[in-house]
């Protein structure tokens, strides 16, 4: 593995980076955070099955469509600025969430907080490579920054279910902000100013073309999950037409909003796609997840997050182990396996009877922990290592848009394949009106609510039908999710060989003199 020739970090770069990880936790968290506060929402606000995955997933393709820009406009008016003016505007987005009077309030602030989380996790990314130029020290610093991510992603529900035991669902935004107060507070202390020396000119057509490519787009992605295809048509061409125009027109720029020639880099390329697709499972998971523990079988909230608890920790020590294994087993092997552990635990869900399903669904969720955790970290530190220091903001930018799409299409279309099978499972039952019924086709909050309002044995027997149909679509989720994952074990493989000449560790040495030979 090739070291770079710079001092390596001291204790007040270990200490900013503990900082550094407090917004990745933010993110993670407010991914996830919503799982478990799904019934009280429902409850509370009423939304309809489309409002409720847009309460989920908005968030997301915000933060989707707005991380390039983010990440370049860091690296010109510095990372650490920007920083601290997302962490502010994400503190106060999140107490407009937590006391939002209906449903499309609440999409409206979720808009608000993927606008002020864009800036967040570009940032913290590209500030971590210009702290840490050691590449072993790198490597343990990414595998804390990934661990974030995927320890606030599976904690997410379990904070959420603390919560909900004992406050309304509005607090579940409101533990946003001492995790706010302390980033504005570390931040100057202990995280260094960076930026591009020399950034060249913003482009605001650009800016706004991400924009205008990736939101039809993924809207139409959400469409056809939903089967309206017809109508999901109109929007994928012109996503992909705003597409082609961003790329056309950064080939012409002097100064782009995306450098093209990173994607030249195969092991850059790869890591960008792998992890769209285990971000995308992992969101997936933690979006039906909670909800089968908590309407299908029952459990209360905090009971519920509890035991997310031994998937949250083992996707926090399989990053650590993959840091620390990298130095004597190859990344191919590694990420290849990691795939293959989070394929087998979606493959768990298919076998799910409602008997034992506690017990199988927490030990999918082990599984796809362990898996993404290895992975995420041995990706993430392949993309900081195959760029020049100067190309940071925009390679994590490039490489957050990609794990922030992969969330939103998780929930989208994962959570699509969910409702599809669970409507078209929920048949008839005797005693139970057809408006009874369709409201209870929406969702499984729906139909819980619609059996207590009918009360008597039709209640119990809509019950039993709809928990045993949310079951069922548990079982096709995760027969797409292993199939998914299966394919991108195989890509990964194939993508990741090595060149001849190469060992086929870490080090993209040679794919890193390319990047930086294109810049300069």
């Amino acid at each position: 593995m090739a070291q770079e020739t710079t001092e390596k970090a001291g204790p007040r770069e270990w200490a900013g980076l503990l900082i550094l990880t407090l917004p990745v936790l933010l993110i993670a968290v407010d991914l996830t955070v919503l799982g478990f506060a799904v019934p009280a929402l429902s409850a509370d606000l009423a939304p309809s099955g489309t409002q409720l995955l847009w309460l989920v997933d908005i968030y997301s393709f915000v933060l989707a469509g707005l991380l390039v820009t983010m990440g370049t406009l860091g690296d010109r008016i510095g990372r650490r600025r920007l920083l601290m003016t997302g962490c502010a505007g994400f503190g106060a987005a999140s107490a407009l969430a937590a006391y939002a009077p209906s449903a499309g309030w609440l999409i409206a602030a979720r808009v608000l907080l993927g606008v002020a989380g864009a800036t967040l996790m570009p940032s913290t990314l590209s500030l971590l490579r210009n702290m840490f130029r050691d590449e072993r020290q790198r490597l343990v610093a990414v595998a804390a920054w990934g661990s974030a991510f995927s320890a606030g992603s599976a904690l997410g529900p379990v904070i959420g279910g603390l919560l909900l035991e004992h406050f309304w669902w509005g607090s579940v935004f409101l533990i946003n902000l001492p995790l706010v107060l302390l980033a504005l507070i570390g931040l100057p202390l202990l995280v260094p100013e960076t930026k591009d020396p020399s950034p060249g000119r913003f482009d605001l057509p650009s800016a706004a073309l991400t924009l205008l490519a990736v939101l039809p787009a993924v809207y139409a992605v959400k469409s056809f999950a939903h089967g309206d295809g017809p109508a999901a048509l109109p929007f994928l061409v012109l996503g992909l037409a705003f597409g082609w125009v961003f790329v056309r027109r950064q080939r012409t720029l002097a100064d782009p909003l995306i450098d093209l020639s990173l994607f030249g880099i195969r092991h850059f390329s790869a890591a960008i796609v792998t992890n769209v697709l285990v971000v995308f499972v992992l969101a997936g998971s933690l979006f039906f997840i909670p909800q089968f523990l908590q309407l299908s079988a029952g459990l209360s909230p905090l009971r519920g997050g509890l035991l997310l608890l031994p998937g949250a920790a083992l996707s926090v020590a399989s990053g650590f182990f993959a840091a620390a294994a990298a130095r004597h087993t190859g990344v191919r092997q590694l990420i290849t396996a990691g795939l293959a552990t989070a394929a087998a635990g979606f493959a768990v869900l298919t076998a799910l009877p409602l008997g034992h399903g506690v017990a199988l669904v927490v030990l999918a969720f082990c599984l796809v922990s362990l898996g993404v955790g290895t992975v995420m970290t041995l990706t993430n530190s392949m993309v900081l290592a195959a760029v020049p220091p100067e190309r940071a903001g925009a390679a994590s930018a490039v490489s957050e848009t990609g794990i922030e799409l992969g969330g939103a299409l998780g929930v989208a279309v994962l959570g699509s394949v969910l409702s599809s099978a669970y409507r078209m499972r929920l048949d008839p039952v005797d005693g139970v009106p057809e408006a009874a019924l369709e409201a209870a086709r929406e969702t499984l909050g729906n139909a819980l609510a619609a059996a207590a309002r009918l009360g008597g044995e039709p209640g119990r027997a809509l019950i039993a039908e709809a928990r045993s149909a949310f079951t069922g679509g548990v079982q096709a989720t995760g027969l797409a999710g292993a199939a998914l994952l299966a394919v991108a074990a195989v890509l990964a493989w194939v993508l990741l060989r090595p060149r001849p000449g190469e060992s086929g560790g870490t080090d993209p040495g040679p794919d890193r003199k390319t990047a930086a030979a294109r810049h300069d």
